[in-house]
């Protein structure tokens, strides 16, 4: 057993490895081991390209014959863009497999395991089960709920505070910090903020490395039902760069949504009111698998009333700033008691440089 550990934590490090590129589909690694010895590897890089034991059973070729597999999610039995993974396995010659987690997709949903039991193969399931399901908790939710795994990211002084009261926020956490929050918005499908944000900040809302763009680059997403976000915002002017997805209402004039198209701006109307809910299954329609929330006091609110929201990222700055008026990370109505308060589980916290911690949790809701 602590062997079959091994050569699966191993596994979900390949998988690890292509966070952020593989979308829709899962992260997927697999090893292959003969003799004790590892003859084959490889990870699932990117949608319609080979999977995880593809790659890994390319690498074995006539080693794979009699070995073990190991593979971090159930191998697939249908065909999509690629061939059945499980007749590829059958085919190589393996006579064991462990795998970490069944595959929740109802097109294989246990079919992969059983057409190698069928083929005689040994098969054992749940190894760092734990730890794969985690791995791929975006594709998990968007497979059984068909709407997009909510992050909510926050950054706020140690007194609670966003910005002070006269709106400053530049910058609240370190250089560290703001880099890491580049390189979690790669691994999104898009980014979320509302008008608000857009109207204070003018933000980018792109991942970048040295100021420069890198790897694929989420969707952005700005809630504004009445389209007051300004024509000359970075989001509009460089969407030939980055795509910008606007949600308004369909009071909006035609006129004043011309003006966006014409700049490449995609304008999705939403009935009035404009709700979470609503947002969140458009965009699961659209294939929006994971979404990143970054916005103000208003917009985490309406998120955390909503109940939509599948797992904080919050960093915490040892500056205090005060004032009654400075917002802070969650507004709207709230809940009354503390009894409805919501908690998190399963939380990490980790120091970020010298000034800022990250607290990462998952909301448990009643």
């Amino acid at each position: 057993m602590d062997q079959d550990k091994q050569y699966m934590a191993w596994a979900l490090e390949l998988a690890r490895s292509a966070t952020g590129q593989t979308s829709p589909n899962p992260l997927v690694g697999a090893v292959v081991v003969k003799d004790g010895v590892v003859v084959g590897m490889g990870a699932h890089l990117r949608a319609g390209e080979p999977h995880a034991e593809v790659h890994a059973l390319r690498m074995a070729g006539e080693r794979a014959a009699g070995a073990t597999l190991y593979v971090t999610l159930e191998p697939c039995s249908h065909h999509g863009k690629t061939p059945p993974c499980a007749d590829a396995v059958v085919a190589a010659g393996i006579s064991r497999v462990v795998v970490a987690t069944l595959d929740p997709n109802p097109l294989v949903a246990g079919a992969g395991i059983q057409k190698l039991r069928s083929a005689g193969l040994d098969v054992t399931v749940g190894i760092l089960e734990k730890e794969a399901r985690q791995l791929n908790e975006v594709f998990f939710h968007f497979i059984l709920t068909k709407l997009p795994f909510v992050t909510v990211k926050t950054a706020s002084t140690l007194d609670g505070k966003i910005a002070s009261t006269t709106g400053h926020s530049r910058w609240i956490t370190g250089e560290k910090a703001r880099a890491e929050v580049h390189e979690l918005r790669r691994q999104y499908d898009a980014i979320l903020v509302g008008v608000g944000t857009v109207l204070a900040d003018d933000p980018e809302l792109t991942a970048r490395r040295d100021g420069q763009l890198y790897g694929r680059q989420p969707f952005r997403i700005i809630l504004d039902s009445q389209l007051r976000t300004p024509i000359t915002a970075r989001v509009v002017q460089d969407t030939q760069k980055v795509p910008t997805w606007i949600f308004i209402t369909p009071a909006v004039s035609e006129e004043k949504r011309r003006a966006f198209m014409e700049k490449g701006v995609l304008l999705i109307p939403v009935a009035d009111p404009m709700t979470v809910e609503k947002v969140l299954q458009e965009l699961g329609e659209r294939g929006i698998t994971s979404l990143l929330v970054e916005g103000g006091a208003e917009i985490n609110g309406s998120f955390l009333q909503a109940r939509a929201i599948q797992k904080v990222v919050s960093y915490l700055s040892l500056k205090l700033i005060g004032g009654s008026s400075a917002p802070s990370p969650f507004g709207g109505k709230g809940f009354a008691t503390m009894d409805e308060a919501v908690a998190l589980t399963d939380v990490q916290m980790e120091s970020v440089g010298e000034q800022d911690i990250r607290m990462v949790g998952y909301p448990k809701w009643r």
